[in-house]
């Protein structure tokens, strides 16, 4: 089973398969293995798992490009969806947090 990450600061890849809880993925980027996860839960088709932990508010990026940010902490294997990052872009709410 494959994952694929298209740049190493990603810290999610994209599952190629249907993936079930326990399998685990041959993570792969340009054509190479670049490391192995198992997944922790099921993950359909073309859906991000976690490629590295993240703690709740880090960047979660993919395709080397920031998404999101993560609404709690995620443990590598996960899948990353809708239930665990949230938006970051044009949101007044951050800048006025982080200026």
């Amino acid at each position: 089973m494959l994952a694929l990450k298209l740049k190493a600061e990603d810290t999610v890849a994209t599952v190629l398969q249907e993936t079930k809880g326990g399998d685990r993925l041959e993570v792969v980027m340009k054509g190479s293995p670049v490391g192995e996860l198992v997944a922790r839960e099921d993950i359909p088709y073309g859906f991000k798992i976690a490629a590295a932990p993240m703690s709740a508010g880090a960047d979660v990026v993919k395709y080397g490009h920031v998404i999101g940010r993560a609404s709690r902490a995620i443990e590598a294997g996960e899948l990353v969806h809708v239930h665990n990052i949230e938006g970051c872009r044009g949101r007044g709410d951050l800048a006025a947090k982080e200026g």
